[in-house]
């Protein structure tokens, strides 16, 4: 699939798209335990790494530069006076998309929709190429597709930066994997570049297209976030540094990211550590909760370990995936 690079027409999921994808998605299940994925996939090898929280930073800015999503943001959520909150709130839906039970997944899918619906609103001014007053709404495909692309993108630069790369096909699968992820915020598989490559060149498009552009506003809620402000954790100064080597050029610049000598050493010396470091910790503290509630699950353990639920409240903020009532009924039915 070829995508422009200039900004295409809106275009809108409604609920009933939603049902259509869902619908697929059930046809091609299997075990309703392992939900869309399961135990033997790349997703579940990659995202259940606490290191891809490295490019969560990344994947933040890369959307802040999409006036869209900035103005949604600083409209409809919490993310500067509770950035915690709003870290949360993201994980909670996309660790139960990967790791939960099929009827977890579809309620997750459901949840997310409908809270879009009420996402909505106009420009305050002109951005990008966007001129001030433009409707935006969340389910709208194009920042739908964007967004989706940051999570992916960021998550590999990640993997790939404290852990033994992936291999070219374990990269292709993991994409291919993704879209059924797209399918669940209303995408169908179709409307996605075909394979890595493709998927590579749609991102450096986007990055030099004019529906991406920063502004007073979205700069200074990147800054907020990069800084914890509003609450009680603070990122290092090697993250910001980290962030800023993985931005596209551009955007590092029209965010004012610091990157020079003193930020080049920070990301030297960590790229020389973190992945050592990183190794050596048990499997328990490397994976993140979700996935061993997601193992438990699958072993019939009616709940995930202490330490699982610790993770979880730590990653997202309560101590299991979201519908987990639904998955104890699955458990039943399986």
């Amino acid at each position: 699939m070829n995508i422009p690079a200039r900004r295409p027409s809106p275009s809108f999921v409604s609920k009933a798209d939603v049902e259509v994808l869902l619908e697929r998605i059930r046809k091609r299940a299997g075990n309703p335990l392992e939900g869309i994925f399961g135990p033997r996939s790349v997703s579940w090898k990659i995202n259940r790494q606490a290191a891809v929280f490295l490019g969560a930073g990344r994947a933040a800015l890369l959307q802040l530069a999409h006036p869209w999503v900035a103005a949604a943001l600083d409209q409809h959520s919490t993310t500067l006076s509770n950035p915690i909150g709003r870290f949360h709130s993201t994980f909670r839906v996309i660790y139960t998309m990967v790791f939960g039970a099929n009827c977890q997944v579809i309620a997750a899918a459901r949840h997310m929709h409908s809270l879009h619906t009420r996402i909505r609103g106009e420009l305050p001014e002109a951005a990008a190429g966007y001129p001030a007053g433009s409707h935006y709404e969340a389910n709208e495909r194009n920042a739908l597709r964007w967004v989706y692309a940051t999570l992916v993108d960021s998550a590999i630069l990640a993997y790939d930066f404290a852990l033994p790369p992936l291999t070219p096909g374990e990269r292709e699968r993991y994409f291919s994997e993704s879209k059924w992820m797209a399918a669940l915020f209303g995408l169908a598989p179709e409307e996605l570049p075909e394979d890595w490559n493709a998927f590579e060149l749609y991102n450096r498009q986007m990055w030099a297209s004019d529906t991406l552009g920063v502004t007073p506003k979205s700069r200074f809620m990147a800054h907020r976030l990069l800084h914890g402000s509003g609450s009680w954790v603070r990122p290092p100064d090697w993250y910001r540094s980290l962030t800023a080597l993985w931005m596209p050029p551009r955007l590092r610049e029209e965010f004012h990211l610091k990157f020079g000598p003193a930020e080049q050493d920070d990301v030297a010396r960590v790229r020389r550590r973190i992945p050592a470091a990183y190794a050596a910790l048990p499997s328990r503290l490397r994976h993140v909760g979700a996935y061993h509630e997601a193992q438990a699950r699958l072993a019939g353990n009616p709940r995930p370990s202490l330490l699982a639920r610790a993770s979880n409240r730590f990653w997202m903020g309560q101590s299991h995936l979201m519908f987990s009532d639904c998955a104890d009924e699955q458990k039943q039915d399986a």
